[in-house]
């Protein structure tokens, strides 16, 4: 992923869309996400982050590449607000993180995990976050067209390999460890595309 951040233009990037996405921002709009203590997992160069920031958030934002971590923190200060950034390894021990938060989210994130490293990201999300704090997860639906349209598994033009999920797998990876608010498939705007994502807003037990 960090050799995408050096060699692939920012405008290039698929995911990398500065503008908060309307889902996320109805969250924070209509008042079920309230300014908090805020971690942004998979944060990339902070895009959304930033945007929780300026409306009055705590945010943490950490991801894998260091490069994505280092424009993270120019954009910050460039838009002039308060954001902390690390590089951490989300499927780790997350050492880098001392701290619990009152909402996590992971926006287009758990598509790049696969099935066999899930449970352990979930119990790194469960750890860090604090009683009845909130989460938010959007990922690749199995009715997504794109990349094909077909098989779990699809290669994208990046040569990055991401796995699309059904709602009922969505249900037995979080419940285990979440009071699930609302599960559903919405479409939503992407830089190119439109996508097809599971939306799973949670609370943790």
């Amino acid at each position: 992923m960090d050799e995408i951040y050096r060699n692939v233009p920012l405008e290039e990037i698929p995911w990398n869309i500065e503008t908060a996405p309307d889902a996320l921002v109805e969250l924070v709009e209509s008042g079920r996400v309230k300014p908090c203590k805020t971690i942004d997992l998979g944060c990339g160069t902070g895009n959304y982050a930033i945007y929780l920031a300026s409306m009055g958030f705590d945010v943490t934002g950490i991801d894998m590449s260091q490069t994505a971590i280092e424009i993270a923190r120019k954009n910050a200060e460039k838009k002039g607000v308060k954001c902390n950034f690390y590089t951490a390894d989300l499927l780790g021990d997350l050492h880098e993180i001392e701290e619990t938060f009152d909402f996590a989210y992971d926006w287009e994130l758990l598509h790049h995990i696969f099935p066999e490293n899930r449970e352990k990201y979930v119990e790194n999300v469960y750890r860090i976050l604090s009683p009845m704090g909130k989460y938010l997860s959007v990922c690749f639906s199995e009715k997504n067209p794109q990349f094909g349209g077909l098989g779990k598994y699809r290669e994208t033009p990046l040569g990055t390999v991401l796995y699309f999920s059904s709602e009922e797998e969505l249900r037995c990876l979080f419940e285990p460890y979440f009071d699930i608010k609302e599960l559903k498939t919405i479409k939503i705007i992407g830089k190119f595309a439109p996508h097809i994502v599971n939306f799973v807003f949670m609370e943790r037990r």
